[in-house]
């Protein structure tokens, strides 16, 4: 299991629910094609399950 993670936001959130949009900045995602890596943990994952459909994510 990797230590990290690579979450690159590959669809805007101008369509998205506002929970998901909070989401995603939480994460430290603010424009497309950026991409944070973060700690492979439960709450970032768990974060990322939430908002699937607007990320790409990496072992890293």
């Amino acid at each position: 299991m990797a230590d990290k993670l690579k979450i690159t936001l590959v669809k805007s959130t101008i369509g998205a629910i506002p929970k998901h949009r909070k989401t995603v900045e939480a994460l430290g995602l603010r424009k497309v094609n950026k991409t944070v890596e973060l700690p492979n943990n439960d709450a970032v994952r768990g974060m990322v399950k939430q908002v699937k459909h607007l990320v790409k994510v990496e072992e890293v």
